[in-house]
């Protein structure tokens, strides 16, 4: 098992032009990473970091205002290396649902509300296969029924659904063409708690059945809890921690991470949960130095300055912090 999307120091920002002003909204800042074959990959952080920003362009789906003014995005399919911002439409259109797909924040993005499910299957199927409508019913039958859904639904309106069948409807519709590279943005939002636990279980089964690799976005740390194998935590615009989910979850170095760590609701206690001091920056106007200095109750001079760098903690724990640089440069050499 290999890398299949790779980023190095991916800057991606929106700028835009109003009556002689320029803006310019630094919504990735510099990113590098690397998504293995087979794993299921969470992106964490609060609303306004970057997180859906991040998945555009990793998924190459964006247009201006949203830039590329830096670094490169590389898929690695079949021995073979794509750069992701040199695809032409054509290629694009071929790697496209098949090779890589993407399932969306809302159901109703994408399912027609004056079709039926199934016709909603056949055009989507017919539009990368060569089949009848008949064999795309046939296969589209064969696959609900395999991930556990009714097959009643395919004669079903969108809006007949709830929106938790909907949004299974929603992730089977993606996933039909069994793509290798699968996104998903905020696939559970606005679910309750038992519809999420059934959502989060289908898109275990997808994953599992085909082995395909899910880069999965959510503000969420249980959905993470529950299906991602690393996960990446963004900052206003900048990758400030990754590692596998355990570490990120019982021994975070970030002081942010520890923040989103610490307030999650636990139901063994009743003492009340810590929330993060302030509010983000604003990514038009971030400040120098660390993003998260002015939030920080471990900033030093040095954060206020320059902008830290990843390092590693351990093997497959990076992270961005001068705190945490200085205590492992204090830790005795094993």
């Amino acid at each position: 098992m290999g890398t299949i999307i790779e980023t190095r120091n991916l800057r991606a920002y929106y700028i835009t032009k109003a009556y002689g002003v320029e803006r310019t909204v630094k919504a990735v800042d510099d990113i590098s990473l690397e998504i293995q074959e087979g794993e299921v990959y969470g992106i964490a952080g609060e609303s306004g970091c970057g997180k859906s920003t991040l998945l555009r362009v990793l998924l190459n789906a964006f247009q201006p205002p949203l830039t590329i003014v830096g670094g490169d995005v590389d898929y690695h399919l079949e021995g073979e290396t794509i750069h992701a911002a040199d695809m032409t439409e054509e290629q694009k259109h071929d790697l496209r649902w098949r090779t890589i797909s993407y399932i969306p924040q809302g159901s109703m993005h994408v399912l027609n509300p004056v079709r039926r499910i199934r016709d909603s299957f056949h055009d989507f199927i017919s539009a990368h296969r060569d089949v009848t409508k008949a064999e795309a019913f046939q296969m589209t039958a064969e696959y609900l029924r395999d991930l556990g859904l009714p097959e009643k639904v395919m004669a079903s309106y969108p809006h007949q659904l709830s929106g938790g069948m909907r949004q299974r409807v929603t992730i089977a519709l993606a996933t039909i063409l069994w793509p290798k590279l699968i996104f998903a943005d905020e696939p559970t939002t606005a679910l309750d708690v038992v519809v999420q636990r059934g959502v989060i279980q289908m898109l275990r089964d997808v994953q599992q059945k085909e082995g395909s690799t899910l880069v999965l976005i959510t503000h969420d740390i249980g959905v993470h809890a529950n299906l991602a194998d690393r996960i990446a935590i963004l900052y206003a615009g900048k990758l400030v921690e990754e590692a596998d989910t355990r570490t990120i979850l019982t021994n975070p170095r970030h002081p942010y991470t520890k923040y989103l760590i610490e307030s999650l609701p636990n139901l063994d206690s009743r003492e009340e949960r810590m929330s993060i001091p302030g509010r983000p920056p604003a990514l038009d106007r971030p400040p120098s130095g660390c993003r998260f200095h002015e939030r920080c109750p471990l900033a030093r001079d040095i954060c206020k300055t320059i902008d830290p760098q990843m390092i590693q903690v351990e093997p497959g724990h990076r992270t961005a912090c001068h705190v945490v640089e200085e205590e492992l440069s204090h830790e005795p050499v094993a």
